[in-house]
């Protein structure tokens, strides 16, 4: 039998009205705050994710799907959604359309990691991006936007964490002094901690190790090393959320994992969710746009795991069921199958109706113990003797009542309550 590949998965009908709950709930949000939505291809070039995502990050070390096509091209599946966007920005001259570009996208990512409960190889993304201000005002906007959402969406509790990781020369100088003091403990530090020391010694600050985190307790702090211009805008910022009744904390070992981040940087975490805490993280990126060859352009966004979203919801949230309006049966001769296709056909083009029709053969008797089963209000029987008559029966299933009506009359008022 074949399977679905490792990291896989089906989204299958019963799980769906999650997906649409979510999506809906996001995309009014958006709408409200007339954000556009973008969508950018899922192959990209894999030199775009070296130069923006970082070579010394884990994505593209380890994680990122590349094959190369018959073209000879380095061709990736896109392990994030910034860098396209990005890329997009650039490409497409967006930045002559107005003073800050505000966009949200949703799709399918791909990294080849190791499977777990919430983490899958092909896994799904919710984000923004403000393309165009360094204001930290549009800080504080997309983190509201991400704390409404979540709130919305009812995951249950969850908590802010943030901080200001300052721009290259700070993170650069800090870089330097945090491994020379790691280098002094190097004998103390769990595996990953000690690959990343010559690669990307700021990851080691979120290493889930508590041996490396009580050595790091010792170690230089991030803060102290930005500049005057990184400290007002995290003061500023906190204002903000302040103002706007967000709590929050401040946490200095707060990196995240993508090199393009600077200054701000975010994530909303939960208890609810094991080893995999974070539900949404992003921050500002600067100079990924002048990075990849566009002008220079302050930006900030965010993504959600919409599989972590996914699990929270299922803990702590029931979605209602949409129920039918209408179940249709009829008897197997073929003008009363035609009659119940029309009907069916007619009531389908209606706002707010809901309605399956019954395909299978069988008695009519059979067909209506389905349409019990169907949770419809109501059943719509088309029986021969009624047909004659221009006539539709109408069973409300929940009161067992039902009566004849003319076809034409049911259609131009068909009862939804």
């Amino acid at each position: 039998m074949l399977s679905s590949l490792r990291g896989t998965y089906d989204i299958l009908p019963e799980d769906i009205k999650y997906w649409h709950f979510i999506e809906n709930k996001a995309r009014s949000l958006f709408n409200n705050a007339n954000y556009s939505e973008i969508r950018t291809p899922l192959i990209e070039n894999k030199e775009l994710f070296i130069r923006g995502v970082g070579e010394g990050t884990d994505i593209v070390n380890k994680e990122m799907y590349c094959f190369e096509d018959q073209g000879k091209r380095e061709i990736v599946l896109r392990p994030e959604g910034t860098a396209g966007i990005a890329r997009s920005f650039i490409q497409n001259k967006l930045y002559h359309l107005k003073g800050v570009n505000k966009v949200w996208y949703t799709g399918p990512m791909f990294r080849y990691e190791r499977p777990q409960s919430g983490r899958q190889r092909q896994f799904n993304q919710l984000g923004i991006e403000c393309l165009g201000s360094k204001d930290p005002q549009i800080d504080a906007e997309v983190i509201a936007m991400a704390h409404n959402l979540l709130t919305n969406l009812n995951i249950g509790k969850f908590r802010l964490e943030i901080n200001n990781i300052g721009d290259n020369l700070a993170r650069k100088n800090y870089s330097q002094k945090l491994k020379e003091f790691l280098l002094e403990h190097q004998t103390e530090l769990d595996e990953d901690s000690l690959k990343r020391l010559s690669t990307n010694p700021l990851r080691i600050l979120d290493s889930k190790s508590p041996k490396t985190q009580e050595i790091l307790n010792q170690a230089p702090n991030l803060f102290d090393f930005i500049d005057e211009n990184s400290r007002k805008h995290f003061e500023v910022l906190c204002c903000y959320l302040n103002a706007l009744d967000i709590p929050y904390q401040i946490n200095y070992r707060l990196v995240r994992g993508l090199d393009y981040y600077s200054n701000t940087a975010f994530e909303f975490k939960t208890n609810l969710l094991g080893g995999q805490d974070t539900v949404c993280g992003g921050g500002r990126y600067d100079d990924l746009i002048s990075n990849l060859g566009g002008p220079s352009t302050p930006a900030i966004g965010w993504a959600i795991g919409i599989e972590r979203l996914l699990i929270l919801i299922k803990k702590s949230y029931r979605i209602p069921e949409n129920t039918l309006n209408f179940y249709i049966i009829s008897d197997n001769f073929l003008r009363c199958k035609i009659e119940a296709m029309i009907v069916f056909n007619h009531l389908i083009s209606m706002k707010n109706i809901k309605v399956e029709i019954d395909e299978t053969e069988g008695v009519i008797k059979k067909k209506i113990k389905r349409a019990y089963k169907s949770g419809s209000k109501y059943c719509l029987i088309l029986r021969e003797s009624e047909i004659a008559k221009n006539s539709i029966i109408i069973k409300d299933l929940y009161s067992k009542n039902e009566e004849s009506l003319n076809i034409k009359k049911f259609l131009d008022s068909p009862p939804i309550n």
